[in-house]
């Protein structure tokens, strides 16, 4: 079986992999199609009695020859009352039986969410061998995603941006790294610094275009 649980934090990259996943599994032959279809509980369960089964198995046919991944999976999970997130499951369960060579699952979330989650149908748990977990970033490591993205983008941090940065990152992260955000806190701070670097620049045309500067750092 090649279906598979992702767990970790938001940003660790867990859907990024999956799209690569997608793409491998094309091109050594396991699947058709390779295409990622990307879903969360609102995708899957109905808001009425009798929807919920067909909502599903519109979404795992649109996935057939390729991967569905289900991001924040554990929330089709609300407890023994919640017969229609039960129904979703088994739907889906039973999906994936019946369709064990065309389709490959991929189940996302917060790792002791997902644990509690497995236990919401008896054969759900078996069905996934394939258990990755996706560790936060270091501060060292969102730094150079920082570095890389703003590249991408034709820019160029300062080398005197890596203290305060590394010293903002170090402090998100031990606050709280399921919140802070990941690669998205590296993403979302390189967005605001080019903000507040094109709002500089309006102030001072002649300098470097394309160079971001310790000022242009928002750091709350």
């Amino acid at each position: 079986s090649m279906h598979m649980i992702f767990t970790g934090n938001p940003g660790t990259g867990k859907t990024t992999i999956a799209r690569l996943v997608a793409k491998y599994l094309k091109a050594i032959g396991a699947l058709k199609g390779g295409q990622l279809v990307e879903v969360s509980r609102g995708d899957l369960v109905g808001r009425y009695t009798g929807h919920t089964a067909p909502l599903t198995n519109s979404v795992i046919e649109s996935a057939l020859g390729g991967v569905l991944f289900i991001d924040e999976a554990y929330s089709l999970y609300r407890g023994e009352q919640d017969s229609f997130g039960l129904e979703a499951i088994d739907t889906l369960v039973k999906g994936m039986e019946d369709h064990r060579d065309e389709l490959v699952v991929i189940l996302a979330g917060y790792t002791r969410e997902m644990e509690h989650f497995l236990t919401a149908n008896s054969g759900l748990a078996s069905r996934f061998p394939n258990r990755i977990e996706f560790p936060d970033y270091t501060a060292a490591e969102l730094l150079d995603i920082t570095h890389r993205l703003a590249e991408g983008r034709g820019y160029q941090l300062d080398e005197s941006c890596n203290a305060p940065l590394l010293g903002y990152y170090q402090r998100r992260q031990a606050q709280d790294a399921r919140t802070a955000g990941n690669g998205r806190l590296a993403r979302n701070t390189l967005e605001k610094a080019i903000f507040h670097q094109s709002r500089r620049l309006v102030a001072e045309p002649a300098a470097e275009l394309d160079v971001i500067l310790p000022s242009d750092l928002e750091l709350e």
